[in-house]
């Protein structure tokens, strides 16, 4: 078996390139859902089970793609036509989704609408996405793969920014950033307007740039257990997987749940303890939608600088453990800060651990998986362990906030406290050299 060739900074650059227009589209979303569905009429206490479907959408997709994907191999490569038909659906249903609101529909249909909306978002972004972890895995050699990761990473929150401050911007340019009850603000469709030419004009630059690995030099890079590749449930793979698979997702669990509650609360805690309103018609309300954007891209600033530090830790279970504190202390104090730019301070933390939940548990786990094959099936098994929290935290959402007096403020403690037991589940790993 041959050894995987170093690559140079630029081809590692190419391999996930297209993550920065993906992660635009990510970024809409997750900034933007609660405040959309809030916008057409949810209860607050409902809100966390909109969030459900985009996780649902990922642990079914996900497993799919990378199965299939093992499986496939033609002219244009084994992981990019998925990539590109992912991406494709992305910007078809990202010109329909923040346009819930003004077909006419009742309050019930225009939900209903949006729910359909957002679940192809999901299922084309999920698809759009797990390419790229794949074809690191693929075609970078260990010593390089969290190097490799790490670029990811820094695409992922670059594209990130763009995506959180483009109702911001577009509300500096003069696009109203307010709408009719039930209707969504022009600043934020044309954010998704946007933001869907960007993606596939980066998807496009992926494609073209880089050749993946016919069957015979994939074979001869990649060492694959006798008969494990040809024939395997996921059942047998979930079986047969190494124990760091099983305890960097308890990890996981802890660390998505809480990134869920941020997704899902900050906008109506921003509202609360900054602009001092909960009534989603207010221009505050909308200001503040707005302002979690920025604050979504100070974290994501944040998470490009410490994915820049990340690599300079010997011990990379000491990095992971020390980001997730910083992230948990950073939750904590939001509900205690009520001047909107000294939020930037909690936000930068948060953006520690959310830089190392990009890169080190798809470096421990694919460093782990070398030898037992079926690579792309693993990662999209793997992605359960960012799906299942994320529902489970979703489905128990209104039950934790009514148990902390429906403040949506306390939620960002919670958070924080389960982004710090992550962070002591990290000490059971043991780290493959």
């Amino acid at each position: 078996m041959k050894q995987k060739p170093d690559l140079s900074f630029w081809k590692l650059w190419n391999l996930s390139f297209g993550f920065f227009g993906v992660q635009i589209a990510y970024a809409l979303q997750s900034a933007n859902i609660s405040r959309i569905f809030a916008t057409l009429g949810a209860d607050p206490h409902n809100l966390s089970y909109f969030w459900i479907l985009p996780p649902l959408m990922g642990i079914l997709v996900q497993p799919i793609v990378g199965t299939m994907s093992d499986k496939t191999w033609t002219r244009f490569g084994r992981r990019i036509p998925y990539l590109f038909v992912g991406a494709a659906v992305a910007v078809a249903v990202m010109c329909l989704l923040p346009n819930s609101g003004s077909l006419g529909l009742s309050v019930g249909a225009a939900m209903i609408f949006g729910l359909i909306a957002l679940m192809f978002l999901d299922t084309s972004i999920n698809m759009a996405m797990q390419p790229f972890k794949m074809l690191v895995g693929d075609m970078v050699n260990e010593k390089q793969k969290a190097k490799a990761y790490s670029i990811q990473s820094f695409l992922c929150n670059s594209g990130s920014v763009v995506g959180y401050v483009f109702p911001f911007l577009f509300t500096l340019l003069g696009i109203s950033n307010t709408a009719a009850e039930g209707v969504i603000p022009d600043s934020v469709i044309w954010s998704f307007y946007i933001g869907a030419a960007i993606l596939i004009l980066c998807v496009i630059y992926t494609t073209l740039k880089v050749r993946e690995w016919n069957p015979k030099e994939y074979k001869e890079y990649n060492p694959v257990a006798e008969g494990n590749e040809e024939k395997a449930s996921w059942i047998t793979l979930l079986k047969n997987a190494p124990s760091t698979f099983w305890k960097v997702g308890l990890v996981q669990f802890f660390c998505w749940a809480a990134f869920m509650y941020m997704w899902t609360y900050t906008n109506g805690t921003i509202a609360d303890t900054v602009w001092g309103t909960t009534d989603v018609a207010s221009k505050g309300y909308q200001a503040a939608g707005n302002w979690v954007g920025i604050l979504f891209a100070v974290q994501a600033i944040g998470s490009v600088i410490w994915a820049a530090v990340l690599p300079q830790f010997k011990n990379m279970k000491a990095a992971y453990m020390f980001s997730l504190v910083l992230g948990g202390i950073g939750f904590a104090t939001v509900p205690f800060i009520h001047n909107q730019y000294l939020l930037f301070v909690p936000f930068l933390l948060i953006g520690c651990a959310w830089a190392a939940m990009l890169a080190m548990p798809f470096a421990l786990v694919t460093n782990a998986l070398q030898g037992y094959g079926h690579m792309g099936a693993y990662l999209g098994l793997f992605n359960g362990t960012i799906c299942i929290p994320q529902i489970i935290a979703a489905v128990l959402g209104g039950f934790i906030l009514q148990m902390v007096g429906s403040a949506q403020s306390s939620m960002m403690i919670v958070a924080g406290v389960s982004l710090c037991i992550g962070a002591l589940c990290v000490i059971g790993i043991k780290e493959k050299n």
